[in-house]
């Protein structure tokens, strides 16, 4: 029995939809989607009609992209209003999301500090947490931080079509999401187990290595989670968003990109299952390896 993960798998693509569709079943094992299925609820809804039948249980985060709101899509939905309702679809499959209480991983889990036997004592939290612009520069004010960046040329949709109501900014969204999962890891820490934290987004800014387009980085996540692999007892995090595949280490903790990508950024001939991260037990090999 094993735990993968996956995200960025970006439905809207033609390319990806055959690709899901060709991926093979694991009656066994758990999956994690870890952000941007895709822009719709069609989009979510399609690919959990399809895993949900390939996959023991699956676990699911947003990304930016589910929570756009798009111009060809009944009801168009804002912001919270938007989020809550890709949570619905997500019970309606069974699927856990970051609503849901923690659940403790059944399988083996291979981690330092795992109880022995059939249940090691991992829990795997789903987590929501957005970015805050605070992947800048120093000297850049964060009231500048978008121009900043369009300085380079470099502009993120989720300034047009991923809104933050009610809350009167992104920023604020955040804040809030941090405030609600803190006191839900915190509160579930007096378990004595281990976290498989999962976002959308990475929790550390020195992960975000955006060689191109640098200044992307404030679309990237939050410095308040910086110390979150240190301050609760993680096994590993995962994330995707930023489309570069790899295994990191910080403080001795795993880090996993485990994103699919753009059809540019994945062969289609090796399919989607090559692309599937084993995150429990840890697998024997990673795809890099940095000793922090």
């Amino acid at each position: 029995m094993n735990l993968y993960a996956i995200s960025d798998l970006h439905l809207a693509n033609a390319v990806n939809r055959r690709g899901l569709e060709e991926l093979p079943a694991y009656p066994e094992d758990w999956l994690i989607l870890a952000g941007d299925v895709g822009e719709t609820v069609t989009h979510l809804h399609y690919a959990l009609s399809i895993l949900t039948q390939r996959f023991q249980q699956l676990l699911w985060v947003p990304g930016n992209h589910d929570l756009w709101t798009v111009h060809n899509e009944p009801g168009g939905l804002r912001g919270e209003a938007k989020y809550r309702r890709l949570v619905e679809i997500c019970r309606n499959h069974g699927v856990l999301t970051p609503e849901d209480p923690y659940r403790r991983w059944p399988g083996p889990a291979g981690v330092p500090g795992a109880s022995a036997g059939s249940s090691p004592c991992v829990l795997l939290a789903p987590l929501f947490l957005l970015y805050d612009y605070s992947f800048r520069p120093a000297d850049v004010p964060a009231e500048d931080a978008v121009e900043w960046a369009a300085e380079a040329g470099v502009i993120c949709s989720d300034e047009v079509v991923l809104h933050p109501d009610p809350y009167p900014s992104r920023q604020a969204w955040c804040a809030a999401r941090l405030r609600y999962t803190r006191q839900r890891l915190q509160a579930a820490s007096s378990q004595g187990c281990q976290f498989v934290l999962i976002n959308h987004f990475p929790l550390r800014e020195d992960l975000v290595k955006l060689y191109r387009i640098p200044r992307f980085s404030i679309w990237c996540g939050t410095k308040a989670t910086e110390d979150w692999h240190r301050r609760f007892p993680v096994a590993a995090v995962v994330y995707g968003h930023l489309h570069i595949k790899g295994t990191h280490f910080r403080g001795g903790v795993r880090f996993e990109e485990v994103s699919l990508g753009y059809p540019r950024d994945w062969s289609q001939k090796r399919g989607i299952a090559f692309y599937m991260r084993q995150i429990l037990p840890p697998p024997q090999t990673w795809l890099t390896t940095e000793p922090f």
